[in-house]
Parts: structure tokens; sequence; C-alpha cells
């Protein structure tokens, strides 16, 4: 079942009076569990596109349909609630919030939905991806993979039905790197979350189940990788 589709999805920009072509007429789909990996060089198109899938920018034509929602017929309320409830967001950067411990950066999707009783919740996803013992740190006391592992359980506690990840690993040596691709392939597998991922590494896309080629706004070719999901 597809879970994230874009139709013929073109997008131009505004740049000193030029028209900037970044996607061009591009299709896909993305499946219940199946780990996608954009590749491409900077400027073809991977960020671009991550945004569109989570509506956080529209198409200048096609469109694009999240869990079977076209994101183009919802007001500001609705792609506020579609971004909260259907998707998650891992950062380079990782974007956690410097006065928060680990355990409140995780909560914080759950309380900006209005929940109340988010502790438990937050605490489960620090278990899944093994950081329930740096619950109480800041994130100036973790390491920069320790801090990405606490991005993805942010981006997990609410159970969305897509992952979004720009360059998730763009920060992180090779080690912390690893543990990364294998918690976000573990979360395809087990969790059945469907992952769209841009990145600049061909490990890490091999990690995938599918790899997506960019080139000038274009598709240029689309790859099938032979891995066993869990």
């Amino acid at each position: 079942m597809s879970v994230l589709r874009l139709e013929s999805v073109t997008k131009k920009y505004q740049a000193d009076n030029e028209s900037i072509l970044a996607l061009d007429s591009i299709s896909l789909e993305v499946s219940e569990g199946e780990f996608v990996a954009l590749v491409g060089r900077s400027g073809c198109g991977k960020t671009t596109l991550l945004n569109l899938a989570g509506a956080m920018d529209f198409p200048s034509s096609g469109r694009v349909f999240l869990d079977n929602t076209d994101t183009s017929t919802l007001d500001d309320s609705g792609l506020t609630k579609i971004r909260r409830r259907k998707v998650g967001f891992i950062f380079q950067f990782f974007n956690l919030l410097p006065t928060l411990s680990a355990i409140e950066n995780v909560e914080l999707p759950l309380m900006l939905a209005g929940e109340t009783s988010c502790r438990d919740d937050a605490l489960e996803s620090l278990r899944w991806v093994e950081m329930e013992s740096y619950a109480g740190r800041l994130p100036h006391q973790l390491s920069g993979g320790q801090m990405q592992r606490v991005a993805i359980a942010r981006s997990l506690v609410h159970s969305p039905k897509v992952l979004l990840a720009d360059e998730p690993i763009g920060n992180l040596d090779t080690a912390s790197a690893d543990v990364v691709m294998q918690l976000l392939r573990r979360t395809a597998g087990e969790r059945k979350m469907s992952i769209l991922m841009a990145t600049h590494s061909n490990e890490a896309a091999a990690v995938a189940d599918t790899v997506i080629h960019l080139r000038d706004g274009h598709i240029e070719r689309i790859e099938r990788n032979s891995i066993r999901r869990n």
C-alpha cells in the first residue's frame, strides 16, 4: 500500500526575476515499510523533494498524497495536523533544543499535539534507540551519534506513517553512522514505517530497499537493493 505518492510534481523557484527549476515532473511512490534513499549531487533536488513530501512546501504543479490525503486540499490547520501526526523529521544537525533534556526533547512532539501524559511514550521511544539511560542528559552532554539517536526517538514517538531524513549521518563519524543506519533499517523493517532519506553516502544508500538517483531535478534511474526486511 502506498503511504507517500508524488504525481508529476514540478517545483520552480523565483530568484532575481529568474525561474529556477528544482524538480521536473517527478512521480514516485513509497510503500508501507519501504526504505527509499534519494541520492545525487548537491542541488539535484533531494531536499526540495523531502520538503514537498512532508507538506513543508508545495509543488508548482502536480500533486502530493500523504497517507492518501492530497496535501494541496488542506488549509494551514490541516497541514499542521498532518505533519504532527503523519510525519517524522530527522535532520543532519539534530535540531534538539539545548535547554531540554533528552526525554523532554522526545516528549515535545506529543506535547505540541496536545497530549498531557507523554513521559512513558517518550521513555519507550528512547529505549528503542538504546538511549534510555541518557534520558536526563542535556544535548551538550551527548556525543553526535547519541544526539542523533535522541532525534530519531523524537521522530518516532508519535508513530508517524513516514520518516523524512535529510542527510542523517552527514555530521557523524563512521561508527555512529553505522548505528544510525541500522536503526533506520530496523525501524522500516520492524515498525513498518516508510522512510525517505536524502544522502550523499553510497554506504547509507546501500541499506535502503530502493535507491532513486536524481540529476538536475529529474529521476535519472531507480535501483532495487537485495535487502531482506526484518
